[in-house]
């Protein structure tokens, strides 16, 4: 696996698309611990449409969702221990727990998502996430998953 992973890699890991595949780059993986991702946010997204008009806001679902996804590609990456496109699995969330919201996110920004596992198994993850625009932690959260 040679990193970084882009967008061609991605899709090949999560059944996510367009407009709900919120990773644009994973930069650093360890393997079965961690995971360093990236979000870029642009004007042209779909969802500042209607939130909020002449305020635009990244809502934070979104947020804790990018921060699933990278936290997926993970998971899927240190089960099959390899970029296997045959595995049809989705991850499922099973949990979300201690969300906290520290500052909006607005266009122009780019979210590092860093998430390291809490405990790892063959289908179900439990995850550490935090997320930073530069050095602002914005958002953060223990997110539970199964996959199958």
């Amino acid at each position: 696996m040679d990193l970084p992973l882009n967008y061609q890699d991605i899709i090949k890991l999560l059944p996510h698309r367009y407009p709900f595949l919120l990773v644009d780059r994973i930069t650093e993986i360890e393997l079965g611990k961690s995971v360093v991702g990236y979000k870029n946010v642009t004007a042209n997204e779909h969802f500042f449409q209607g939130h909020f008009p002449g305020n635009p806001i990244m809502p934070g679902v979104l947020i804790i969702e990018a921060m699933a996804q990278v936290g997926g590609v993970l998971a899927r990456l240190s089960i099959s221990g390899s970029q296997d496109t045959e595995n049809t699995d989705a991850v499922y969330f099973m949990s979300i727990d201690k969300v906290k919201f520290r500052r909006p996110v607005v266009p122009g920004d780019q979210i590092r998502f860093q998430l390291e596992a809490l405990r790892t198994g063959s289908r179900v993850w439990k995850l550490g996430g935090k997320a930073f625009v530069g050095e602002d932690l914005v958002a953060e959260a223990e997110l539970m998953a199964t996959i199958g």
